[in-house]
């Protein structure tokens, strides 16, 4: 982040330095800015934010402009990246990939052209995290716009003759002009607003509201549906500066946040700060070697993972949609907009290797919530309209132990772990519900699983819904993982019975599985197995009357915490290694359109294995469990190039705002986090011969891949801080301090390297006493 912000500048926006300054003062400020005098990339220059932004069926990456971690986050409105017109100029995205708030249009002509929002013919578009450039080639108009933190300016510029106009709308609230100044809020939801504060350099002839086409000259205030503002500057206004900001606590604050950050209408100037703090963020990871499209993809990857969560405080305070009030931060940031499901997995974890302060007020955060909500249930999709209780689980409780075992202490252990155990056993582990326990609960809590319906048997239960099902196989799999991590919070803090409790819970996956096929299969509320089943195609949309968004191939792998359990119930190694290639070589067994028509989650298909989803994510690590790390090696490296690339396609599935990208980011690096909460990694293949990880405190953490090359994907040896290491795994205490894992390269498997010690797994189930 820019030398002029505390380390900490999110918390206190107040300390950031006013960019009235000069652009050679600024450049100054901090050394990761503009290109060196040979002419070098930087990190941020490698950033392609359209990869991705054709998706091969559900929803697509966005080109989003932003901070990392900041409030103000926008992207091109339009209905895709193929559609031929704009609608408007962006204002500020209120949730990742959702929605979007107020709105800009700017206009030269005839009066009756003007509309709420102006639907532009569009070309010459640059996307840059730090800056937007676009032409609107029907009217002649050029657009240049750069973000802060909880700010932005844009540079009209109007090329041809006639009266130029500005539209302000909002699309649910109220506006008012006053002078150069427009003003007002927009309803995110019922109860949460986000409010704008603009200026412009040049103060109109006269304002108005827009109905329909017809302009009410001197009424400056609007409210309502499409409430929109005219901005009526006349003839010969070549160039109009904006500059606004936006807060979730009310229009004042709006202003500080503009007043704080930007001094004046230059874009040069903002975005040379907006780049500096990109290059800061992404140079924490510095990478030699691999292609140029490798360092597209890894630089792109790892700004996706900066999308979210956002950082909600304003100078000390925020807003909490979890109880609709207004908090002091008391010098910590709150941050919120957060898909624990998604992000658990490995955004969480490369956030304790770059930026482990951040990481403990993110949790700090969730405690927060939880005490906010009045129920002190940790969240599970906390969004800036509050818990949206997305998806099945109750995964924030894995993001807590992980951080506790890898040093993190800055939040209270003994709350997080009764929150996360109140959001366990007192909530519903009904997916998409925020209800109290009810039967299906109890009868998880006595049965150690969740029932399916039988065929033909119709839904009682309240609270499950009609769209996303019960989900019983994928939220008995979540659950037991759940209950691991919490008896690894209770062994930290002592609690030796409720460790050894939970820790018994956590084998609750034996009784979904069936011995006969080695599948997890659902089983009825009789305790017999549903009959017939195809673990291809069978449970409805998505699945989801089994198993949530996959199939059964892929939540056969979905015990996170214990595949050396997993080997033994498969029948092991040997059988654990021909179950897993089967899964990549069996084929849909229909066509492409029948298979997505019910599972279009599951793209990215290998086989049975789908890319495209974050339950995938561990699969191809799992050859280093059973004695056969040269084919996670083989695995991961094929899968980067299959389905990473540098192209408008080049993301198989939901991006889902760094869920699905830090997979990448830790797979190029050549090792993954296969189970949050266990302080260990898991050995892939490094694409980069070199790469630099800045721990902070002055730690290092260096990987050398010497020779690492498309063909040399393959482990001959390795050396972990100048000792030897003959296994596919090693401690975040080896790294920590800073470290130095080195690698040996070769263009064929060494499949004697890394089979005698494999990754370690759940203890053993507690005996009874």
């Amino acid at each position: 982040m820019n030398s002029c912000f505390k380390t900490k500048a999110l918390t206190h926006m107040g300390k950031v330095c006013f960019v009235a300054a000069s652009a050679l003062v600024l450049a100054s400020c901090a050394p990761g800015g503009g290109h060196d005098p040979a002419n070098r990339k930087a990190p941020v220059d490698y950033v392609n934010p359209y990869m991705g932004n054709i998706s091969h069926l559900l929803v697509p990456t966005y080109p989003t402009v932003h901070l990392p971690n900041s409030m103000l986050r926008v992207y091109p409105e339009r209905a895709d990246f193929t559609g031929d017109r704009l609608g408007g100029l962006p204002i500020i995205v209120t949730s990742h990939r959702g929605s979007s708030a107020f709105n800009l249009s700017p206009y030269q002509g005839d009066e009756s052209g003007l509309q709420p929002v102006i639907n532009y013919s569009y070309d010459r578009e640059k996307v840059m995290p730090y800056r937007y450039q676009v032409y609107l080639d029907d009217n002649n108009i050029d657009v240049d716009f750069a973000p802060s933190h909880q700010s932005a300016v844009y540079k009209i510029t109007f090329e041809k003759d006639g009266p130029a106009y500005l539209v302000f709308n909002s699309r649910n609230g109220q506006l008012k002009a006053e002078g150069n100044a427009v003003s007002g809020y927009q309803y995110v939801d019922k109860k949460t607003k986000v409010y704008l504060y603009a200026e412009t350099d040049k103060k109109p002839e006269n304002c108005g509201a827009l109905a329909g086409r017809t302009v009410k000259f001197g009424d400056n205030t609007v409210e309502g549906e499409n409430a929109a503002l005219v901005l009526a500057f006349g003839d010969g206004v070549k160039n109009l500066g904006v500059r606004y900001g936006i807060s979730f606590i009310d229009e004042a604050q709006a202003k500080k946040n503009l007043e704080r950050e930007i001094a004046a209408y230059d874009v040069d100037v903002v975005a040379k700060i907006a780049r500096n703090d990109w290059n800061d963020a992404l140079g924490k990871i510095q990478v030699t070697g691999g292609s140029e499209d490798d360092k597209v993809v890894f630089y792109t990857s790892l700004y996706r993972c900066y999308e979210r969560p956002v950082a909600l405080s304003e100078d000390g305070r925020y807003y909490s949609a979890f109880d609709g009030k207004i908090h002091e931060d008391d010098g910590r940031t709150f941050y919120t907009d957060d898909w624990i499901w998604d992000t658990y997995r490995a955004t969480h974890p490369l956030r304790i290797l770059i930026d482990n302060e951040k990481e403990d007020d993110v949790i700090n955060s969730y405690l927060l919530m939880a005490e906010q909500m009045g129920t002190d249930w940790m969240p599970t999709f906390p969004e800036v309209t509050g818990d949206s209780r997305r998806m099945n689980s109750n995964h924030a409780v894995a993001t807590v132990i992980d951080a506790y075992r890898k040093g993190s202490r800055g939040f209270e252990l003994e709350k997080a772990y009764i929150a996360a155990k109140k959001g366990i056993e007192e909530k519903t582990l009904i997916p998409w519900s925020a209800a109290p326990a009810g039967w299906l609960d109890e009868f998880y809590k006595e049965h150690g699983y969740i029932p399916a319906l039988k065929p033909g048997e119709k839904e009682t239960v309240p609270n499950v819904s009609i769209w996303e099902k019960r989900q019983p196989v994928a939220v008995t799999l979540g659950t037991a993982y759940d209950e691991w991590c919490l008896s690894q919070i209770a062994q930290e803090l002592g609690k030796t019975d409720e460790a050894d409790y939970y820790l018994s819970k956590a084998y609750n996956y034996r009784n979904l599985f069936n011995p006969v096929t080695k599948f997890f299969h659902p089983k009825d509320k009789d305790g017999k197995f549903i009959e017939p089943l195809d673990y291809r195609y069978d449970g409805g949309l998505g699945a989801r009357d089994y198993y949530g968004e996959n199939n059964g191939y892929i939540y056969r792998w979905d015990v996170q915490h214990n595949i050396a359990d997993l080997i033994s119930l498969i029948g092991g190694n040997e059988a654990f290694i021909s179950a897993l290639d089967s899964m990549f070589n069996t084929p849909l067994g229909m066509s492409k359109w029948q298979f997505y028509s019910f599972l279009p989650d599951h793209t990215g298909n290998v086989g049975m294995f789908s890319m495209a989803n974050e339950p995938s994510l561990h699969i191809p690590y799992l050859y280093n469990y059973a004695g056969q790390p040269w084919k996670t090696q083989k695995r991961i490296r094929t899968l980067l190039n299959q389905w990473f690339r540098n192209d408008l396609m080049g993301v198989p599935g939901d991006e889902d705002g760094g869920g699905m990208s830090a997979f990448v980011v830790f797979s190029q690096m050549g090792f993954y986090p296969v189970t949050p909460g266990s302080p260990t990694y898991n050995i892939g293949s490094p694409v980069f011969t070199d790469v630099k990880i800045d721990m902070g405190g002055g730690n290092t953490f260096e990987i050398r891949a010497y020779n690492a090359s498309e063909e040399n994907k393959y482990i001959q040896s390795a050396k972990l801080n100048g000792v030897a290491l003959n296994q596919p795994w090693f401690n975040h205490s080896d790294i920590a301090s800073g470290g130095l894992l080195e690698f040996e390269m070769g263009p064929k498997a060494n499949k004697e390297w890394g089979i005698a010690t494999p990754p370690p797994s759940a203890a053993p189930m507690p005996i009874d006493k």
